[in-house]
Order: C-alpha cells, then sequence, then structure tokens
C-alpha cells in the first residue's frame, strides 16, 4: 500500500529537466525560433493568396464615384481606338486620292487596325483577368504611341500598312479590352448603360479625328496632322492609366482560351451573327466619303462631313439602347431589334440618287449603327453567368470577330471594283440580315420564344 503511493506521488511529482537537454536546446533556441518565424509568415502569405484567390468578389456597386470614373477612363479609351476607327473613311478617301493602290487594297489599312483591336483583346483579356491590368495597359499605350507617330511620316501604303493598319491596332487592342472588361466588373443591374456611355467614345472619336484632318490637312500637311492625332491620345491616355482601378481580385488559374464557351451554342451562334454584321457595318463607315465623292460629285473636304454625321447622329443613341434594355426589355432582346432595323435601313441605301438623300440616309443608318455597336459586348456578356470569366470570355468572342472585321472592308472593295455600289449594297445588306437571324437565334436559343421575357 505504501509503496503504491510512494510510486504514485513519484509519478505526479514534476520532473525537473535533464540539465545535457537543458544546453542543448538553449543553444538551438535562435534556430527553433527563426523557423517558427519563417513558418508564421509564410502560413500568412499563403493564407493571403488562397484568400485572394478563391474569395467570393462583392457584388457589383452599380454606381458611385469610383464606378463612374472607370467609365469616363474607359470613354476615353475608346474614343482613343474606335474613334479612330470609325474615322478611318476620312484617311481612305484622301489615301484613294494621292496613292497609286485600289480602294479594295487601301481597305486593309483600316480592315488591318480594327482586326487587331479584336484579336489582341484574346490575350489582354486574360491579362487583365489575372491581375496584370496596369502593365498591360502601359504597353498597349506605348505602341499605340510608336504606331501613330511613325504613321505621321509614311509616304506609301506598305508604309501606312505597317504604322496604322498593325502597329496602332496591336497597341489599341492591348488596352482597349481591360479597361471595357474593368467596366463591366463595376455594374450589373445598369451594365447596359455604364457599356452604352462607353462606347459613346465611338461617336465623339468619329467626329474628333475627321474635323481635325478636314482642318489641318490642307494647312499642316499629313505629318503634323497625324501628330496632331498623336498629341490627342496622349493627353486622353495619361488620364486613363492614372484613374483606372480593378475592383476584383485575380483569378491565377485557368487556360488562356476556354475551350468550354464554344460548346456553348448560343454563345456561337451570337459569335457568328457578329461576325456577319460586323463587315456590312464597316462597309459603311470606310465608303461613306467615297461613295459621295465618285457617285454624287462632293468635295472631299465636304464628304469629311457625312462621316461627321455618320458618327455624331449616334451619339445619345449609345446611350438610350442600354438605358432600354437595363430597364425594359433586356440586352439581347434590343439589339435583335436595332440589328433588324439596321439592315433594312442598309438596304435603302439602293434608293439615294442626291445629296439630301444621302444625307437622310447617313443619319437614319448612323443611329442603328451605333446602338449595335454599343450593345453587341453587353449582349455577349448576357449569355454568361460568370462575372470571373468577362475578360476571357469577351476576348475570345473579340477575336474571333476580328477576321471578319479584317477581310470585311478588303471584300467590299473587291466587290466594288468587281461590279458596282449597287451589288456592293446588296451583299452588305445580305449579310446584315443573316447576322441578325444568328444573334436572334442565340437568344431563342437561350431563352425561348416568349417575346415578353427580359433578356
Amino acid at each position: 500500500m505504501d509503496s503504491n503511493i510512494e510510486k504514485a506521488e513519484v509519478l505526479n511529482r514534476p520532473q525537473e529537466p535533464d540539465s545535457t537537454f537543458l544546453r542543448i536546446q538553449g543553444q538551438g533556441a535562435p534556430l527553433t525560433r527563426t523557423k517558427s518565424a519563417a513558418s508564421n509568415a509564410l502560413a500568412r502569405v499563403s493564407s493571403r493568396l488562397t484568400t485572394r484567390s478563391i474569395t467570393n468578389p462583392r457584388p457589383p456597386p452599380d454606381g458611385g464615384l469610383q464606378a463612374w470614373t472607370q467609365v469616363f477612363c474607359a470613354w476615353l479609351a475608346v474614343t482613343n481606338t474606335w474613334g479612330f476607327v470609325n474615322s478611318f473613311g476620312a484617311f481612305q478617301t484622301y489615301y484613294s486620292a494621292i496613292l497609286p493602290e485600289p480602294n479594295s487594297t487601301i481597305s486593309w489599312v483600316g480592315s488591318t487596325q480594327a482586326c487587331l483591336l479584336f484579336v489582341v483583346g484574346i490575350f489582354s483579356g486574360r491579362a487583365f483577368d489575372a491581375g496584370w491590368f496596369r502593365p498591360t495597359v502601359l504597353l498597349g499605350i506605348a505602341i499605340q504611341f510608336i504606331g501613330i507617330f511613325t504613321m505621321s511620316a509614311a509616304t506609301n501604303y506598305w508604309q501606312l500598312l505597317l504604322t496604322q493598319g498593325i502597329c496602332t491596332g496591336i497597341g489599341g487592342g492591348i488596352f482597349f479590352m481591360p479597361v471595357m472588361s474593368l467596366v463591366a466588373t463595376y455594374f450589373a443591374k445598369r451594365r447596359g448603360l455604364a457599356i452604352g456611355l462607353v462606347t459613346v467614345g465611338n461617336s465623339v472619336g468619329g467626329m474628333i479625328y475627321p474635323t481635325v484632318v478636314r482642318q489641318l490637312l490642307p494647312k499642316v500637311g499629313f505629318g503634323w496632322t497625324v501628330r496632331m492625332l498623336g498629341f490627342i491620345n496622349v493627353v486622353c491616355l495619361t488620364v486613363v492609366i492614372a484613374f483606372c482601378k480593378p475592383r476584383l481580385p485575380p483569378r491565377k488559374s485557368g487556360p488562356l482560351w476556354d475551350a468550354d464557351s464554344f460548346k456553348d451554342v448560343p454563345y456561337i451562334l451570337f459569335v457568328l451573327g457578329i461576325c456577319f454584321l460586323m463587315p456590312a457595318v464597316y462597309f459603311v463607315f470606310y465608303y461613306v466619303a467615297s461613295f459621295a465623292r465618285d457617285e454624287l460629285g462632293m468635295p472631299y473636304t465636304e464628304s469629311l462631313n457625312l462621316v461627321i454625321i455618320l458618327n455624331g447622329v449616334g451619339l445619345p443613341f449609345r446611350i438610350l439602347p442600354g438605358y432600354v434594355g437595363d430597364r425594359y426589355i433586356g440586352p439581347l432582346n434590343t439589339f435583335s431589334l436595332c440589328t433588324f432595323l439596321a439592315s433594312i435601313i442598309l438596304f435603302c441605301w439602293l434608293g439615294v440618287s442626291s445629296i439630301p438623300t444621302y444625307y437622310t440616309f447617313i443619319a437614319s443608318y448612323g443611329i442603328f449603327a451605333a446602338a449595335f455597336q454599343s450593345l453587341f459586348t453587353t449582349a455577349i456578356m448576357a449569355l454568361s453567368n460568370d462575372i470571373t470569366k468577362t475578360g476571357t470570355r469577351l476576348g475570345m468572342a473579340m477575336t474571333v470577330i476580328g477576321f471578319s472585321a479584317l477581310v470585311g472592308g478588303p471584300l467590299s472593295g473587291a466587290i466594288l471594283k468587281a461590279s458596282d455600289y449597287t451589288t456592293t449594297v446588296c451583299w452588305a445588306g445580305a449579310s446584315s440580315l443573316v447576322g441578325w437571324g444568328l444573334c436572334t437565334a442565340a437568344r431563342v436559343w437561350r431563352f425561348g420564344w416568349v417575346l415578353r421575357k427580359k433578356c
């Protein structure tokens, strides 16, 4: 009994550490503390990276100073990219007067620029999703700057193709898509309105560039006229890089090309539809001034007014369809209605025989062409429910669409060279109607035949 009590007391008695162990432990304490600190630091970093990658983003604010600032910055970016493209009609007419190449060849300059704005989007859109927003935008601005200022020294067709077509197209494509995608992450319910406000830059740029060309070209020549356009871009894009602010955390994983998107039938139909619509729209923008000069005898400086009007009448109609889509019938329904009306009006070009009727046609078509340009990105987004893939999915669509923009202008020029404006207008109108049919089929496939359904 007593021996058992003594054993229990020994077992319960606090044990004194061995002195040898104390010496070893004392010598290793700094190493142990260092390992512990490093382990804790790595754990904190790992925790932050994991949280950053998997945390569900907060809902878009749909307003506020920060959100509307992104809209303004994107508006500037669109003005300096698509506004430049939309004003190519002014350059097309000028180049055809001073260069020996035919219109179909000259059109490759504008169509290459438009194509690259689309195609480069697959890379810059993914870079945006991955968190490389600011470096991507800076790179694009620098390349566009180089393209414009080397364009001012161009003296022949190939130099214009390399500078205005390729260099400015790549540069604009690099920074256009991330800025556009950024706006989409700040808005959900009012996304159509926000994108509509952004695309007003198409019309504003399409008025500013031809106006500058018309005023300066006869006075200071081609070189300094283009340099002035470059200075305008530098000022605007400095504001863009200063105030744009990404809202979502980076999406670290995922392929550059999301193959699952092309298993989505409505997405495929809609992208194919845009591929048919795009050549028809840019046929009008590229040849609006050339038709006036060739068929109606209008002088060059006066024909530039048509480019300005074509872009200017669309100003309110880049905003209104987005508002109607958000508030009442949805972006896909609004897009389908506007593209149908644009297709019908395009056929009305066949009845133009005088300058007054041509002005009427230009003003009417400009309204619905503006609606098309402002709505198609919003409509593509309406077919996707995963906001984290916004940049990649939109960039993929832009890449495919870009190739239709590439061949649209030259194909129109080739048809025109082989026949006349009547045949070319019929081709453009038919292409536009096919595009409308495919886009409408995408809407029906996804949401059914119920016309009253908001989508």
